[in-house]
């Protein structure tokens, strides 16, 4: 096949592809396509994507650490090049893969940060209380309870559809990353916050309803990731918490950590979370290498 002329059909049709065989979630396709223009103004001077070699390549990351980039950005912008041009030698675009030999910096794996169950307790009990009317009260206490009770992403929170609240469900059905569903268990003072969240919008929502079950005016028709960010801060400094520690993350990694504080494993925590490999999961270990720690400390007779 013909390698198209222009490096902006490169980035399109490898974008189109990702979202239809991988099944790329918006924002991760955004995510590639903003890396890919990054490194194609650099290019440009080799002969763009199609006449770049294995050294302007390399030149291209070099000059991502000498602007101060993060090791994780840089090792980012590289896999999203890697994966282009795959797909370019697979499309028949190039003959060769000029990213093959190119190693990136070593992504150092960063423990989450995360808050005590006290934190949580306070940030909950915020969220009751937080807020201009009823209303509001109602919808952040059940956004903060899903989000701690779930470990949900943040936009499969926000876009949670209002079908999925429904008949007081026990089990949450998610939409993931790629379109994969998975279902999560909710706790009971999910469920009262959820029951107290639908009554209210059933009974002052107008025809036609919306879809979601966090509705807004806005283009999307929900909350958005950037409101939520604010309000969880927002919730935070309620809370009496400083507001640079917590993010719609840190409630996810709360979540994993407590969960595995109180002896779930990995495996469960990964099926969770929605991590695709359990690698990622990983991260974790630090928490179950703590508690084994503990427990040799509090049983083996020799360490008494």
């Amino acid at each position: 096949m013909r390698a198209p002329a222009q490096d902006m059909d490169w980035i399109a049709l490898y974008l189109d592809a990702a979202a239809a065989e991988q099944g790329a979630a918006r924002n991760t396709l955004l995510a590639y396509g903003r890396d890919l223009k990054d490194a194609m103004m650099s290019v440009r001077k080799s002969g763009g994507f199609a006449g770049a070699d294995r050294a302007a390549l390399e030149a291209y990351i070099a000059g991502l650490e000498a602007q101060g980039l993060a090791a994780a950005t840089r090792a980012r912008r590289l896999s999203s090049l890697k994966q282009l041009y795959r797909f370019a030698h697979e499309e028949g675009w190039r003959e060769d893969n000029p990213t093959l030999q190119i190693t990136g910096p070593a992504r150092t794996r960063k423990l989450p940060g995360t808050l005590s169950l006290e934190e949580v307790d306070a940030l909950l009990e915020a969220s009751a209380t937080y807020g201009r009317n009823d209303a509001d009260r109602l919808r952040n206490h059940c956004l903060m309870q899903i989000l701690y009770a779930t470990g949900l992403r943040v936009t499969e929170l926000v876009s949670l559809p209002i079908t999925a609240l429904r008949g007081d469900p026990n089990m949450l059905l998610v939409l993931g990353k790629g379109g994969k569903e998975r279902m999560v268990p909710l706790s009971p003072p999910a469920r009262t916050a959820m029951a107290a969240w639908l009554d209210h919008l059933d009974a002052t929502q107008e025809e036609p309803r919306s879809l979601f079950a966090f509705p807004s005016h806005g283009k999307s028709g929900h909350l958005t990731r950037v409101r939520f960010f604010t309000l969880i801060k927002e919730l935070s400094a309620s809370a009496g918490i400083d507001p640079a520690r917590v993010t719609p993350h840190t409630l996810r990694h709360a979540f994993a950590t407590h969960l595995l504080q109180n002896g779930a494993d990995l495996r469960a925590i990964q099926t969770l979370l929605g991590h695709a490999d359990i690698a990622t999961t990983e991260i974790y270990t630090h928490i179950l290498d703590e508690r084994l720690r503990q427990l040799v400390l509090d049983h083996h007779p020799l360490a008494r």
